[in-house]
């Protein structure tokens, strides 16, 4: 497995990169495969010790999971706990999962957009002038990502198990680009895309 570590606002320490490797390794008896693991140790406020995992497995499937206590080991130990629960369940969706078409993903981009500020002298006069100008939006962060071929059922697993509000990916049979999402009474929400016609 290919373990990096990252100090952030704290020295680094051999016992604590050597103890949380030893946890990590714990996901080998889930997925035997290399797979690739991210650990970053920061501290905020001083007294909270903050303890990140990004898991990469063989497949491309990312797991994350963060904690944060007054003692680092305690953020170490609460944190993998956290990583292999959603490995286990992880690995019993996928006993129930068909083999599946094998198409290659997809770049995908989004964009966040942002009213433009005050700054723009101009346009504040306009709309103070005209109260039914709008203001237009500006691209304030691209983000490039990578949208897998999965299933419905992969994908919300996938979302899960990042811990993310919505996620991109390819439908295996079709190709096309979908879209799942939280819904704020706990649902899920598809939004499916096709040819135009």
């Amino acid at each position: 497995m290919q373990l990096s570590v990252t100090f952030r606002h704290m020295e680094a320490s051999d016992a604590m990169r050597d103890y949380a490797k030893e946890k990590v390794e714990r996901i080998r008896k889930y997925f035997p495969d290399p797979i690739m693991a991210h650990i970053v140790f920061s501290t905020e406020r001083g007294y909270q010790h903050v303890v990140d995992v990004n898991i990469q497995l063989h497949n491309g499937i990312a797991i994350k999971g963060r904690e944060i206590t007054e003692d680092m080991y305690s953020s170490i130990d609460l944190v993998i706990a956290k990583i292999e629960r959603q490995v286990r369940r992880y690995k019993e969706r996928i006993r129930h999962h068909k083999a599946r078409a094998d198409l290659s993903a997809l770049p995908v981009a989004y964009h966040v957009l942002e009213e433009q500020g005050a700054e723009d002298s101009a346009a504040s006069e306009l709309s103070a002038a005209s109260p039914t100008a709008a203001k237009k939006p500006t691209v304030i962060r691209t983000t490039s990502f990578t949208a897998k071929p999965l299933t419905v059922d992969e994908a919300i697993m996938q979302m899960d198990l990042i811990e993310n509000n919505f996620l991109v990916f390819r439908d295996p049979k079709s190709g096309n680009v979908n879209v799942i999402y939280k819904l704020e009474d706990g649902n899920i929400g598809l939004i499916e895309t096709g040819a135009v016609s």
